[in-house]
């Protein structure tokens, strides 16, 4: 059973739609489980009924014709109780439902398993056989896990289909459109231009190909070069293996020179397809085929032919890495993307990003809001190496995807861009004025950033200064530790923009999802390993270093404030203090009037929280961020698309963390802020305000839109939203009321594409 649940799996991810998908299903399932039929219905939303969209043993024109409804029979029994029901004689059940056109009156047996995705049944996998008896436990776990895996696929497939044999049986009027989860607020309307990681066999986009016989010459030059690799490779090993260990290297040189192979991928690169999506057509056909095979030995051949697979597409990655062409309005696609591949986009090309991994709080997304590009995050469902050259609309607020849109929701989200692009004018007069609330509490509103060229924007957008500088980045981008001179270049830059405004540098935090190319950290669980001040502590050279950095910089401004992160324990925290007071002290001898700066701890894991009174005690300031703060609460993992939905800035005990901490710093009277993703949602940062938070810090792309929200509630007000959601139960519901409180004082423009 295994065996087939692997070679259906396989069989599913290569195909091209969905119709080939369930036909694959139908007919392999009824081959594994020696039944007489196998039929799939998927739910029709719109109409709220059930759809006989295949079958391998009923009649073919019932397909598409039957239609339950949605408790309709006993595939609307599994649908509704989203569980198996295995029964011996269906027409003896109550729920049974006889449909004359499908000739199943000759059948008695029934298993039918719910086809579940991220919680929602999409539709019921149902085999049938003629015999009185019910499926064996076996067979109904089989049917159970194979449904479980196929569920994703079924949706991929059916949001990529290019045909319309679907959309015709469901006879849908409605626009068809990818969930995600919102990453960056706004709307982008553009062209995908697909980027992908190296050596990845299933990311290769579709691209047609100008100059066949280029590509033919490139993907020949790979060959060769991969053929004299493994020629190198085992004779430099020959004293290392045995000489049948070796003869992998000559089974992989057979492979190369099969013609089978080779010609096969320069028939398809002389029909148009580029050499790399060719390859990889090829050797996912044969993988499959030796896959398909009885023999377990040849099964296991499949691994051989995607190995040598990915040896050669890396060699045509590397040979054929021209300086690529970026629409006017490009909108980036991938399954991750860095940092690094959204830099080499001209700024002016950019218009969005799509993700099918990571969250809100991914570090794509927080630098898509400092940039104000509008992005959908966790979009888990896009089959993103066929979104190549298409156009698409991301609906940054709502987390949605629209590919191929219908000329009327083209218009209708032109209007709503059109609308933004006012709305963001409008937003600019607010630039120089005070972010003070209609009672007159003073909220100053700094801005987050780590990198030099964010400066400019930063000053420009109103800033009352730097509330977060992330120092990782000169660290992300050398290919060793900066040494002080450098690092106190970049930190006298950056407090010389905003003097006499002060300028929190955050130490180094690295670790987690982000690493140093020339500090390698491999951990099984990264997030509660070693990073942050963790790795600062174990090596000190590395901390003084950057300490003595900051106050040399700081030497002629003195705005500078210094926040260490990932503090865990005030333990931890004293270490800290002693180190940079020897660097004060230090200093003080070789230069002489050197003044400590102020110290704040990033209140951000669950212990700080509890022990925010003894850290405060030690401290000038606090500072709570909310992007770890929530992950650690919560335990979900911010760059995890299947969680991503769980990962809530809003949820209840998050408030109740805040306001724990901004009660210890009002008793030892130390100011709190927010330095968090947090800080620039609308609706959070109305509860912010009520609970009292001393300052915001955000993108720097957020901060009027903020400053809107700051001048339109009172604190009163605030407070009084804020009892309201104290006493709420779900980050649903508290978001539902602050949506409406922002639309009611004229703010919707902040929640939701438009005016």
């Amino acid at each position: 059973m295994l065996d087939s649940l692997r070679r259906i799996v396989q069989q599913v991810t290569n195909a091209r739609d969905l119709d080939e998908v369930l036909l694959i299903i139908v007919r392999e399932v009824k081959k594994a489980m020696s039944t007489d039929v196998a039929s799939v219905y998927l739910t029709d939303f719109e109409r709220s009924q059930h759809v006989l969209l295949v079958s391998d043993g009923l009649k073919m024109e019932s397909a598409g014709a039957v239609r339950l409804e949605m408790n309709e029979g006993l595939v609307g029994l599994v649908a509704s109780r989203a569980e198996p029901s295995n029964l011996g004689n269906a027409r003896e059940h109550p729920r049974f439902k006889w449909v004359p056109e499908t000739g199943e009156e000759i059948y008695n047996a029934f298993l039918g398993v719910p086809i579940i995705h991220q919680r929602k049944v999409l539709g019921v996998l149902v085999v049938q056989d003629k015999r009185k008896k019910c499926f064996s436990e076996e067979k109904v776990s089989f049917l159970v896990t194979l449904a479980a895996q196929l569920a994703g696929m079924i949706v991929h497939a059916e949001v990529a289909s290019d045909g319309v044999s679907v959309s015709q049986i469901k006879h849908s009027s409605k626009e068809r459109f990818i969930s995600g989860v919102p990453g960056s607020p706004g709307v982008a309307i553009g062209i995908a231009v697909v980027v992908y990681p190296p050596a990845d066999l299933d990311a290769v986009p579709n691209r047609r190909t100008e100059q066949p016989w280029k590509d033919i010459s490139t993907f020949e030059i790979a060959i060769n070069s991969v053929q004299k690799e493994l020629k190198d490779m085992k004779k430099r090993l020959k004293g290392v293996l045995t000489t049948e260990d070796r003869a992998l290297f000559d089974a992989y040189s057979l492979l190369l020179g099969s013609q089978g192979l080779v010609d096969e991928t320069i028939e398809r690169i002389h029909s148009g397809i580029w050499a790399q999506r060719a390859w990889c057509d090829v050797i996912h056909e044969h993988a499959l085929q030796f896959e398909s095979m009885e023999d377990s030995y040849l099964r296991e051949r499949a691994e051989d032919i995607r190995e040598i697979g990915r040896r050669i597409l890396m060699h045509l990655q590397q040979t054929s890495a021209e300086p690529r062409e970026y629409p006017r309005h490009t909108i980036l696609v991938g399954s991750t993307i860095g940092v690094t591949q959204l830099a080499e986009i001209p700024a002016k090309n950019i218009a969005g990003i799509v993700s099918s991994s990571g969250s809100s709080s991914s570090h794509v997304a927080i630098l898509a809001r400092a940039m104000g590009i509008p992005a959908v995050m966790g979009a888990t469902n896009i089959t993103v190496g066929r979104l190549e050259g298409q156009e698409i609309i991301a609906d940054g607020y709502q987390g949605r995807i629209y590919v191929q849109p219908s000329p009327v929701v083209r218009r209708e989200f032109g209007r709503l861009v059109r609308e933004e692009n006012r709305l963001s004018r409008e937003l600019n007069e607010l630039r120089d004025l005070p972010s003070k609330t209609p009672d007159g509490v003073h909220v100053p509103l700094h801005v987050n950033t780590g990198l030099l060229a964010d400066i400019k924007p930063a000053i420009k957008s109103g800033a009352e200064g730097i509330g977060l500088y992330r120092t990782e980045f000169p660290f992300m981008i050398r290919d060793r530790f900066p040494g002080v001179g450098e690092q106190c270049e970049i930190y006298t830059k950056v407090l010389k923009s905003f003097a006499p405004r002060p300028v929190t540098l955050r130490s180094l935090d690295v670790g987690g999802d982000k690493s140093l190319p020339y500090f390698p950290i491999t951990e099984d669980n990264p997030f509660l390993g070693w990073r942050g001040i963790r790795i600062t502590l174990d090596h000190p050279e590395i901390f003084l270093t950057q300490i003595r950095a900051m106050i040399r910089a700081n030497v002629k401004y003195n705005n500078l404030q210094i926040l260490l992160p990932m503090i865990s324990d005030v333990g931890e925290l004293d270490e800290c203090l002693v180190l940079i007071d020897q660097v004060v002290d230090e200093l003080d001898e070789e230069v002489g009037n050197i003044t400590r700066p102020n110290i704040g701890v990033m209140i951000e894991v669950p212990s700080a929280v509890y022990q925010a009174g003894e850290l405060a005690k030690r401290v000038d300031f606090l500072s709570i961020g909310t992007n770890d703060l929530t992950q650690y609460l919560l335990a979900v993992d911010r760059n995890n698309a299947r969680v991503a939905k769980l990962y809530n800035m809003l949820h209840p005990s998050l408030l109740r963390a805040i306001q724990q901490v901004v009660v210890a710093g009002n008793k030892h009277r130390r100011p709190v802020s927010v330095c968090g993703e947090m800080a620039g949602n609308p609706a959070a940062a109305i509860l912010l305000l009520g609970l009292g938070i001393d300052s915001l810090s955000m993108a720097a792309a957020s901060l009027l839109r903020i400053k809107w929200v700051m001048r339109s509630f009172s604190r009163r007000r605030a407070r009084a939203l804020l009892k309201k959601a104290m006493n709420m139960e779900s980050a649903e519901e508290i978001q539902n009321m602050l949506n409406k409180a922002l639309e009611d004082a004229g703010l919707g423009g902040l929640i939701r594409a438009g005016r």
